[in-house]
């Protein structure tokens, strides 16, 4: 029996958690999940295919949607697999490498999702504040550099974390609280020392939403500033009206984020039912809406869909 146990620390392996009380009603709960999943698949595949097609949406502004849309991709596919496997065919275990590099695409798009929307705001900010050197600050080289520090970053970030996942002992009942690896909820079940995780786990967090979130708070002080001083009331709300697309896209990222950060943390009574829709939405909501807010209220991009679908 102690070699059995030392075996199970050594190769761990954990059970994923669909929707807690409502597993009798997985394939049902299936269908909305997959009409989601294309829509988001299906939306921010044709905003990259639209900016990288349409020689008019080359520019600062819809490369950063690009990056938008790429990440939210990303997250998309990288909790498909695992959240659908559950739904269909109640296939719940995974062993702790799988679950270490579900954790790195997982965590490693929302670092730079974060970034991302740090630069949309900072575009924001120099297209209104400063717009005769709009060109010339945001030059495609400089938007190339932002993109690799963003993934550099998110990279270094996230590999220590990952890494000393390894020697950990888990020995505890190992069935996580959502349909996929998250962080916070791995380390929980582990029964040696997880000081260092946990350290590890708030540098990360202060240098992505701690930078972040201050970072567009400012950039939004700093365009409102700006807007007021307009004496034009028509001017004024042109200007604020090129914010609301991105101003959406920061509420539904950093909400539900924030939210689930809560439920874990102080939501020790709620129903299990509520961790999961949480767990779910902080994920689904971004890739779902994001492509939907940007064709809906940026004129270009919706013309540029509504014209490839003319020719077709």
């Amino acid at each position: 029996m102690e070699s059995l146990s030392n075996m199970t620390s050594t190769f761990p392996s954990f059970l994923l958690t669909g929707i807690s009380g409502l597993e009798s009603a997985h394939a049902w709960i299936s269908i909305p999940f997959c009409f989601l999943y294309a829509i988001a698949i299906s939306g921010n595949s044709m905003i990259l295919f639209v900016i990288i097609t349409q020689q008019s949406l080359h520019e600062p502004m819809y490369y950063f949607l690009s990056m938008l849309s790429a990440t939210d991709l990303g997250l998309t596919v990288s909790t498909m697999s695992t959240t659908l496997a559950i739904l269909w065919f109640d296939a719940r275990k995974i062993s702790l490498d799988s679950c270490i590099i579900q954790m790195f695409f997982l965590h490693g798009f929302t670092f730079m999702e974060s970034g991302v929307l740090v630069a949309m705001a900072f575009d924001r900010y120099v297209a209104i504040c400063n717009p005769l050197r709009y060109t010339t600050i945001l030059t495609n080289s400089r938007i190339i550099q932002l993109g690799l520090a963003m993934s550099i970053r998110s990279t270094v970030l996230i590999v220590p974390l990952l890494l000393l996942l390894k020697p950990l002992s888990f020995c505890k009942t190992n069935v996580l609280s959502h349909s996929y690896c998250y962080h916070p909820d791995v380390i929980k079940l582990a029964c040696s020392d997880i000081r260092a995780n946990s350290i590890c786990g708030l540098i990360d967090l202060i240098l992505t939403t701690g930078v972040d979130t201050p970072c567009i708070l400012v950039s939004y002080v700093l365009i409102i500033r700006s807007v007021i001083s307009i004496a034009s009331p028509e001017e004024r709300h042109k200007a604020f009206s090129t914010c609301v697309s991105h101003i959406g896209a920061v509420a539904i990222f950093y909400i539900p984020m924030i939210s689930l950060s809560l439920v874990h943390r102080y939501g020790h009574a709620a129903p299990k039912v509520l961790h999961s829709m949480m767990a779910n939405i902080y994920l689904l909501l971004p890739p779902v809406l994001n492509p939907i807010i940007y064709s809906v209220k940026t004129k270009q991009i919706r013309r540029a869909i509504v014209s490839l679908f003319h020719k077709k």
